[in-house]
This record gives structure tokens, sequence and C-alpha cells, in this order.
């Protein structure tokens, strides 16, 4: 699916509120309301959009620490790692990449116990590095404007 000018900004608007409802979306970028309707129900087909969440604030929910760790694979661990870190409620996020390090995570913990005890689970898997957050710079979740992403 091609996506143009009026689906970018459906994009946009959805990304700052997925509750948008369809009138208010359209009255935004210039069109009705089942025409939203009707692009947006076009992009979950396509795969484009895929999931409407709502995101939590874990410092309100008890968990005072925010941290990025790494995880260097022992030989043979990288596989059950990756099946395991799936059940790790901790984990907000969490990439397979390059270089040294095989993983890298976002996490979100209640405390330096709570630290501690989830860095001792991870170490059967392999070698890891925690960095603590100590505050969040950027906040962007949008997707920028299609003229962007052509450079």
């Amino acid at each position: 699916m091609q996506l143009d000018q009026l689906n970018w900004k459906i994009l946009q608007q959805l990304q700052r509120n997925a509750r948008t409802s369809n009138s208010a979306i359209g009255r935004a970028v210039g069109i009705s309301s089942p025409a939203v309707s009707e692009r947006i129900k076009k992009m979950e087909d396509a795969g484009i959009i895929h999931s409407y969440r709502t995101v939590v604030s874990p410092f309100e929910t008890g968990y005072q620490l925010k941290a990025i760790i790494t995880l260097r694979a022992f030989m043979g661990k990288l596989k059950p790692f990756l099946d395991k870190v799936q059940t790790y409620e901790e984990v907000l996020n969490c990439y397979r990449i390059t270089g040294n390090e095989n993983i890298v995570m976002e996490v979100v913990l209640r405390n330096q116990k709570h630290l501690e005890y989830f860095i001792d689970q991870l170490i059967s898997y392999g070698e890891t590095k925690t960095q603590i957050v100590l505050s969040h710079v950027v906040a962007n979740n949008s997707i920028k404007p299609i003229e962007m992403l052509k450079h």
C-alpha cells in the first residue's frame, strides 16, 4: 500500500492519541469521518497499523528505576534467552543488535533490590552491562512527515 499525504496525517493524529475519533481526525486532516475510517481500515489490513495500546507510566505504578541493560550471550544461550525474555514483566523493549553485545533491553524495576534480582536471572545467559536512566530526553513516538523520510 502506498501512503499518501492524507494517510501520513491520519497516522500522525493516531500516534498523538489513538483514541481520537474518526470525526476529529477528519476535521484535522480535511476529510469526512467515513473516509478516515476507510483509510484506517486499509492501513490496518495492509499491516501499516498493527496495534493500539495504552501506555502506562511505570513510575506511577511503583517502578522507580528504569535501566538499559545489554547482554552478550554465552555460546548456545542466545536462543534460550530469546525465548525467556518474552516472559520478563520488567522488559519494556528488547532488541537484538549488532556489535559486541547481542541484546539491548529497556527495563523498569521497583528498586535496587529488584534490579539485583533481575540481573541475577540474566547472568546465566551471558555477560550484562547496566546503565540507570536518569531522565527521558527525547519523547518522540510520532512518525516523521513523509518528506523527512525520503531523505
